[in-house]
């Protein structure tokens, strides 16, 4: 076991694990820290704590020292001009005609190297813009094309739900979402409703899955056959998922009737999975809303 302490850089980025190096650090401190893109200022947000060396990444970098007065006096200084060069390098991007969206702009904490964040469409020759600000800031210039989602995560903002977004306030890493998952909540395909403001399918789809997997089990699939608690047969109209009800139409002296009944008094086939040709085809059908997942830029994701 190996003592460890976790580190953020990022309201709602991913924690990096350092080596506490025998200093004295609690939850909530803020440290000097040396990553690969060179010394940063960070917020401890787990710890020491002893972890299985099989779930560390080697090698495991020691903090340098607990953040001092000047430490923070520095890094308030960045923040302020970040909102400057973020001014420059907007007016710089005007000036070299380049169809570039410039989202973020983020000093090292020792003012080593300045990255900017932008969004485009395709890939965009900026070598002219990096000499361009070289000269103005005479330090190292980094420009990182970043995807959709990291722009609405950067930018933060309110969700269809009146929350402040998931990426923006909690989520570390965006995970896997996809169409059938919709499906499998019984929500709209209607790319309009079940995608965020970034255009991607929302991450909160994500949230109640295994849930909706763990119902869904317990449910007769619509059209199947079931029989009643009195043994009659019938076929399977509607569920309600969460209620865990079905509606039946049963058919007696030739006449349908509607039925519902709580799932667990019905006798049914557990559900079976699609078959091969099934789940073609079925593939073949989302394959416009399939798509929402599969635009997310190539860029580097945020730390």
């Amino acid at each position: 076991m190996t003592d460890i302490i976790g580190v953020r850089f990022r309201t709602a980025g991913k924690v990096y694990y350092f080596d506490p190096a025998g200093i004295s650090v609690k939850r909530g401190d803020h440290v000097i820290v040396e990553t690969a893109k060179g010394v940063e200022y960070g917020n401890v947000v787990l710890g020491v704590t002893p972890m299985d060396e099989k779930h560390i990444v080697q090698p495991l970098k020691k903090i340098l020292r607990v953040a001092t007065r000047e430490d923070e006096k520095r890094y308030a200084d960045n923040r302020q001009k970040e909102k400057e060069a973020f001014d420059i390098c907007r007016e710089k991007i005007k000036k070299h005609q380049l169809e570039m969206k410039l989202i973020d702009t983020e000093y090292t904490f020792d003012g080593n190297k300045i990255l900017f964040y932008f969004t485009a469409n395709g890939r965009i020759d900026f070598r002219e813009l990096v000499k361009d600000l070289a000269s103005v800031f005479r330090t190292r210039i980094e420009l990182r094309q970043i995807g959709v989602r990291d722009e609405t995560k950067l930018r933060g903002g309110i969700g269809v739900c009146g929350r402040p977004y998931c990426c923006s306030t909690f989520l570390s890493e965006f995970a896997p979402v996809s169409i059938k998952m919709a499906k499998e909540q019984s929500l709209s395909l209607n790319p309009t409703k079940i995608s965020g403001v970034c255009g991607r399918l929302m991450c909160c789809l994500k949230n109640e899955q295994e849930t909706y997997e763990d119902l869904n089990s317990r449910l007769p699939g619509v059209g199947d056959t079931v029989t009643t608690p009195d043994g009659t047969k019938g076929q399977v109209q509607s569920v309600s998922v969460l209620r865990q009800r079905v509606k039946v139409v049963i058919t007696k002296d030739d006449e349908k009737e509607l039925v519902e009944y709580p799932a667990a008094e019905l006798t049914f086939k557990p559900r079976r999975k699609k078959k091969d040709k099934e789940k073609k085809n079925e593939d073949w059908d989302l394959k416009k809303l399939e798509k929402l997942e599969q635009e997310e830029s190539s860029g580097s994701r945020l730390s």
